[in-house]
């Protein structure tokens, strides 16, 4: 079985009622309550990922609402764009969310790396293009995602071995040809592209 690893106090300002978050008050300790707000202020659900092979646009579900402003949250503070797609599992998914980058690393300790809970919803599973969290397996009990590291089903049949394990939060809607494109790229032993495939992420609406 081919499994997905991760790759390794909410600041309320009341003026006039309005809740006002500081984006740079996110942490380990505040995360479910700090995004349950951001996520009622930012509703958006179609973002994009640019790579030098073509566009892949994403619908993030509505059901699944942490995870969601999570995504969106990272994507506005433009954490996606100093990271790569770093693993081409061959018939299996397309991740991405990490580098070497420094930039990367001081991002990721700002917010103290910080954990989301499993979102598993029976109607979200591992379909062709569905998008969804890596986590660690190892000493992990309660299936905690990494808010920074996703991963795209490349395989035709699915990848429903991961339902219930990962938490999906997303789908392709276009751009099935780039994925095309990706997963044939020559990768190493480690399965991460020999030659660096450096991604944008935008919001669209």
């Amino acid at each position: 079985m081919k499994i997905i690893k991760s790759n390794k106090d909410l600041v309320e300002k009341k003026i006039n009622k309005k809740v006002e978050i500081d984006e740079d008050s996110l942490n380990n300790k505040n995360t479910e309550t700090f995004l349950e707000a951001y996520g009622k202020e930012n509703l958006e659900t179609k973002v994009i990922i640019k790579t030098r092979f073509g566009d892949i646009k994403l619908r993030l579900f509505e059901d699944v609402p942490i995870h969601r402003a999570n995504f969106i949250f990272l994507t506005k503070m433009g954490y996606f764009n100093s990271t790569v797609i770093y693993r081409v599992a061959k018939n299996f998914v397309i991740q991405g969310g990490n580098s070497d980058n420094l930039l990367t690393r001081k991002q990721r300790s700002k917010y103290g790396n910080y954990l989301l809970k499993p979102e598993f919803r029976k109607n979200r599973t591992h379909k062709f293009g569905a998008l969804a969290a890596a986590r660690q397996w190892e000493d992990n009990p309660e299936k905690l995602s990494s808010p920074f590291e996703f991963y795209i089903v490349q395989k035709k049949s699915g990848a429903h071995h991961l339902d219930g394990e990962h938490t999906v939060f997303g789908e392709v809607i276009s751009g099935f040809e780039t994925m095309e494109r990706i997963s044939k790229v020559k990768v190493g032993s480690d399965e991460w592209p020999v030659e660096e495939i450096k991604m944008m992420i935008e919001i669209l609406d």
